[in-house]
């Protein structure tokens, strides 16, 4: 498995209703470094439908600015739709909705 591989494996097992951290794929990928690896990675996701990139925020549970697949606040829309709660700063609830990895 190639690096991009290894972490769409990773990305596709974030259950649903729940977020994964960049840092968090690139550890459990394999290397802990890969965090921009990561974000590259999601960026050119080559099945959406499947590999649910949206799960991925930021150390703090921030969302992408742009997101690569439907705009700007469609990553909060996406995970808003499956349960995922923002503090007043639209920052994900990481203490309730991060995978302990």
């Amino acid at each position: 498995m190639n690096t991009f591989e290894k972490i769409y494996e990773v990305v596709k097992s974030i259950p649903y209703g729940r977020v994964m951290t960049y840092g968090q794929v690139a550890r459990l990928a394999g290397n802990p470094h890969w965090s921009q690896v990561v974000g590259y990675a999601l960026h050119v996701n080559p099945n959406p439908n499947e590999i649910p990139c949206y799960r991925v925020v930021n150390r703090f549970g921030e969302t992408a600015a742009a997101f690569a697949f439907g705009g700007e606040d469609a990553q909060r829309a996406l995970l808003e739709n499956e349960g995922v709660k923002f503090d007043n700063d639209g920052r994900v609830l990481m203490e309730e909705f991060c995978v302990k990895a």
